[in-house]
């Protein structure tokens, strides 16, 4: 993962200069058969494992404040997750509209996590819905105290406090305002980061293969939602939904599927109903 992944580093040239497993039959190499579960040249299994609980364990503590601060004021945090292309940004704005006609009083705000530009905060802001771009440079995805730092800029974090002041009571079934976290367009690094969600949300494009969550186990392992987007293409598609379903169930048995087109509103009731009334 990327906290010891070594992105600037060369790749070991050999083998047997890195920690890898080779499948004697075919020749295949496995880099993540290590105790690590992950191999960078020049560093242990064991200083791998250290650095990454150490990077992990203080993100983990800054999230928690993120998660405090959230849960404090009512505010109901998701983390949107996936390969670039997907349709992040695009059920994002079907979702802003379709709440603004039938939850108009509901306070939401997004916080848009790319490398460079502000291409997609560009795309929500135009939506009437506040949101702040998060540029990581050469990180491959969001960390906790980005997030914190962007919550502090939006007028949603204004609303928290004035419904801090006001409100001492929430109805933790449903939100009282709504946090979108658009994470970088990665199916990998963002698994192991937690931002002070309430929930990791995998979205994944139907003409993207059946087999992601395989490739992927870990994202998938981690979200509690699998969102398949872009359905109105299925008639023009070789997607197998039940498989893919299946095989996201195989490496989390609990994880919740719907199926959704930003493009035509299908399952957009199904899939706001979801975000306003979370289950635990």
């Amino acid at each position: 993962m990327c906290v010891v992944c070594g992105c600037a580093n060369p790749t070991a040239t050999h083998p047997e200069q890195a920690h890898v497993a080779v499948n004697p039959s075919t020749g295949d190499l496995h880099y993540g058969a290590g105790a690590a579960r992950v191999s960078v040249p020049g560093m242990s299994q064991a200083r791998a494992i250290k650095l990454e609980a150490d990077v992990l364990g203080e993100n983990k503590r800054i999230a928690e404040l993120n998660r405090a601060h959230f849960e404090s004021h009512g505010v109901t945090a998701y983390n949107l997750v996936s390969s670039p292309g997907s349709g992040k940004t695009s059920l994002l704005c079907a979702t802003i509209e379709h709440l603004k006609q039938h939850a108009p009083a509901l306070p939401l705000a997004v916080i848009e996590g790319d490398q460079q530009t502000s291409n997609d905060a560009d795309r929500i802001r135009a939506t009437g819905a506040s949101a702040i771009q998060v540029n990581t440079g050469k990180g491959c995805h969001l960390d906790a105290q980005m997030v914190a730092d962007a919550f502090g800029r939006l007028s949603l974090h204004g609303h928290a406090h004035d419904h801090d002041a006001h409100e001492h009571h929430h109805d933790h079934a449903h939100a009282d305002a709504l946090l979108f976290i658009e994470n970088v367009g990665n199916l990998v690094c963002p698994a192991m980061w937690d931002l002070g969600e309430a929930a990791k949300i995998a979205i994944l494009s139907v003409t993207e293969g059946e087999d992601k969550p395989l490739k992927y186990p870990d994202m998938f392992a981690a979200a509690r939602l699998m969102v398949l987007n872009k359905t109105d293409l299925l008639p023009y598609l070789d997607f197998d939904v039940p498989k893919c379903i299946e095989y996201a169930r195989r490496v989390n048995p609990g994880i919740e599927v719907l199926l959704v087109s930003a493009k035509t509103g299908a399952g957009l009731d199904a899939w706001v109903e979801w975000l306003l009334h979370p289950q635990a």
